[in-house]
């Protein structure tokens, strides 16, 4: 779900940024809250910040971001097959977790490249795209980013072709 909010904030710059004429201060003020949103990958109340969109004035702007809510059906990559599960990127996300008791109807398969497949032959292993509903989510402060626990568990969702 991507939603589309206004952060304002105070902005520090250095003396030796300032100059009479004004525009080293805009632009320093510019470069300043493109550098502060970039530090700002994401929040536990807003999830991740994908661009800004536009900026108003000086001292106030929008940017777009990105927070999974429980139901929302995504897709993500798989970078990761373990044999409980599966670990999946999606969009900024990186650490969602697709559990083997969320797969009804797979078996984990284990060798040098190990998957997961069902009797349809359907195969889930590394950078396949799966579409998957998310059943909740955690944030991780030390890490500035978030933790997803999905599943497989409804119609349309499993490995896209």
């Amino acid at each position: 779900m991507f939603l589309k909010v206004q952060l304002p904030w105070n902005v520090i710059i250095p003396a030796e940024n300032l100059d009479a004429k004004g525009l080293m201060l805009q632009r320093s003020i510019v470069v300043r809250l493109l550098d502060e949103f970039a530090k700002k990958r994401a929040t536990k109340d807003l999830g991740y910040f994908l661009a800004v969109s536009t900026l108003e004035n000086i001292g106030e702007g929008k940017r777009h971001h990105l927070q999974d809510f429980q139901g929302e059906i995504l897709e993500g990559v798989v970078h990761k097959v373990l044999k409980h599960g599966v670990l999946l990127k999606s969009g900024p996300m990186e650490n969602i977790y697709l559990s083997c008791m969320k797969m009804t109807g797979y078996r984990y398969v284990p060798g040098e490249n190990p998957v997961f497949l069902n009797d349809k032959t359907s195969k889930i292993e590394k950078d396949v795209v799966v579409r998957f509903v998310v059943l909740g989510t955690k944030w991780l402060e030390a890490e500035r980013e978030f933790q997803a626990l999905v599943s497989l568990e409804g119609d349309y969702l499993g490995p896209v072709s």
